[in-house]
């Protein structure tokens, strides 16, 4: 036993070991200015530089021929444990009465990649990413889980740099942020078609939906949709894709229509 002891203290000692080295190696891509801003957008006072730096750092950012493979993705890796803690933990003690299969399904949908990416566009994490430009103009898509996975590992650069008590609170501010928002489901709901049975029902026919507005790049637009019963306004919503948005104004003409 006590050399298995050993063994694990030795292995750890070792990692943090070659982490350190990685770091010296870190590009200093985070000038004074721009870390202010980091630290804004987070409501966080940064402690070690090298740990957010390489924390945005994505694989795809020109390395060092001493470090060729150093990238956020170790990082990212902790950051999933934390999270998954933490959001856990944030649900056991706000739903004593709740069973642990909805415990399970409520927590899939504050931490699935989904989730994770309305967290980092909240915090607008795209302007902070380094990665290299090629990779930058080809992602497309692939936006969204570079955006998730760098918020998983600025988890764990918090984590690292500050403890339990300041992840925590963290991420717990990005899920009530996210809740205010209306980007975050927490339920299974479909307004869409909630609100099509109770127009027919009541004789005003089918919803229309008209896209009002769309904003920001190619690889994160946001849509603002308005929806309308027999030519009368009844809803805006705004989400990263025409069926969010669509969402969105539903559920906020539902409202309005059973106020």
């Amino acid at each position: 036993m006590v050399r298995v002891k050993q063994f694990i203290r030795d292995l750890f000692a070792r990692s943090r070991s070659a982490d350190e080295e990685a770091c010296e190696d870190l590009p200093a891509s985070l000038d004074n200015t721009t870390l202010q801003n980091l630290e804004h957008v987070l409501d966080y006072r940064v402690r070690r530089k090298d740990l957010f730096i390489q924390a945005l750092l994505h694989r795809s950012f020109p390395q060092s021929t001493s470090q060729p493979n150093l990238s956020n993705e170790r990082l990212e890796f902790l950051g999933d444990s934390v999270l998954n803690l933490i959001v856990g933990e944030y649900l056991y003690r706000t739903y004593p009465r709740a069973p642990e299969g909805d415990l399970t399904k409520f927590r899939s949908r504050l931490v699935n990649r989904k989730a994770l990416a309305v967290y980092g566009k909240n915090l607008r994490l795209s302007t902070f990413i380094l990665m290299s430009p090629s990779a930058a103009q080809s992602v497309g898509k692939g936006y969204e889980t570079i955006i998730s996975d760098t918020f998983e590992a600025l988890v764990a650069a918090i984590y690292l740099d500050s403890g339990f008590d300041a992840a925590r609170q963290f991420v717990e501010r990005q899920v009530a942020a996210a809740f205010s928002h209306g980007t975050i489901a927490t339920s299974d709901e479909n307004y869409k078609s909630r609100l099509l049975e109770y127009a027919q029902s009541q004789g005003f026919g089918v919803p229309r939906y008209t896209i009002i507005k769309e904003e920001g790049p190619d690889h994160d637009r946001t849509f603002t949709v308005e929806v309308f019963l027999k030519s009368e306004r009844q809803g805006e919503g705004s989400g990263k894709n025409k069926k969010e948005a669509e969402q969105a104004a539903a559920k906020q003409a539902l409202d309005h229509l059973h106020a």
